[in-house]
């Protein structure tokens, strides 16, 4: 009977210890955050202007190009105020030309930070959150750069043919990109991927996941950010994490998962995994939360641009943390 106890005792501290490391490799806690001392300025005001002028000023966003150029030329301009070094990556699909646009700031340097977002819409949806919200967290993150001292490069890119029929091939925009820099033999320390990052609700279980279990681990109010990255990123998930907390009033949650698991690769991210970089995203985890997901109602008036901005002060904080900027 004391033998069956003990062996009853040990299968419990089994599955609790089991339990607490799968907990703590999922999802990155952390009980103390340092914060960040630089005072973040972002315009929630001109997050949405972009959003407005992306998703309903502009033509629709689907992989004519003529179309797609007009959004290029205007995430174009906008960069160009912001003091970085501004050019177009141009390829061919079917010899039809198509661009990302890449702003560079700070030295030139042995290794380097990327942070990217698709302005590409599904079949010329409004994309409003999918993904304006990113392209415009993106162009308000080039501003905060080009006010600041870096110790390395960070590349930002706006990128081109993210959705389907384009999506895992070898035409997306990042995979490109990604393909660029590892034939130049250029290091990446880290790239982010910014990918829908708008959308917010305090409304309880307004949260889904892609596995049940998830629910124990996550609110189920879809009221925070998220940090993704795959099995093999949890150091820069965890550093993403911890800037990104010291920096935003916004909950920062993270989770590292295999690409198995839907969601954890749905985005530009995977083309630098392919390059063997390291590559996270950071996301509002899209259609387990916006039910208007590649639909029509996926509209600019439904996004909240306080909270969007709070995520932008998090990727800023990430970024000086990688980059050693001040």
């Amino acid at each position: 009977m004391i033998e069956l106890t003990k062996n009853i005792i040990l299968v419990i501290l089994f599955f609790v210890f089991t339990l607490t490391t799968l907990w703590s490799c999922v999802t990155q806690p952390m009980l103390l955050v340092e914060q960040l001392a630089t005072d973040i300025s972002v315009s929630p005001e001109a997050l949405e202007k972009h959003v407005i002028t992306l998703s309903r000023v502009l033509p629709p966003r689907h992989d004519d190009t003529d179309n797609l150029d007009a959004s290029a030329r205007y995430i174009k301009q906008e960069l160009l105020t912001t003091g970085g070094k501004v050019y177009e990556q141009e390829y061919k699909v079917w010899g039809i030309p198509y661009r990302n646009i890449i702003a560079e700031f700070g030295p030139d340097s042995e290794s380097r930070i990327v942070v990217g977002a698709h302005y590409d819409t599904a079949d010329g949806l409004p994309g409003a959150d999918d993904n304006a919200s990113g392209v415009a967290g993106l162009i308000e993150l080039a501003k905060l750069l080009g006010k600041t001292k870096l110790n390395k490069k960070v590349e930002l890119v706006a990128y081109t043919l993210e959705e389907p029929p384009y999506f895992r091939t070898k035409d997306m925009g990042s995979a490109v990109h990604a393909q660029s820099l590892k034939d130049k033999g250029i290091d990446v320390e880290v790239m982010i991927s910014l990918e829908m990052i708008g959308y917010f609700s305090d409304e309880p279980d307004s949260q889904e996941f892609p596995v049940g279990y998830l629910k124990y681990f996550y609110p189920t109010e879809g009221n925070f950010i998220a940090v993704v990255g795959g099995l093999g990123n949890m150091g820069v998930t965890r550093k993403t994490k911890k800037a990104m907390r010291s920096a935003s009033s916004l909950p920062v949650h993270s989770i590292n998962a295999p690409a198995s698991i839907p969601g954890i690769d749905f985005s530009d991210h995977l083309n630098y995994w392919k390059q063997g970089y390291e590559a996270i995203m950071i996301t509002d985890t899209a259609f387990f939360r916006n039910k208007n997901y590649h639909t029509h109602e996926d509209t600019a008036e439904k996004l909240d641009y306080e909270r969007m901005a709070e995520v932008v002060k998090g990727v800023y904080a990430a970024a000086l943390r990688f980059s050693g900027g001040k």
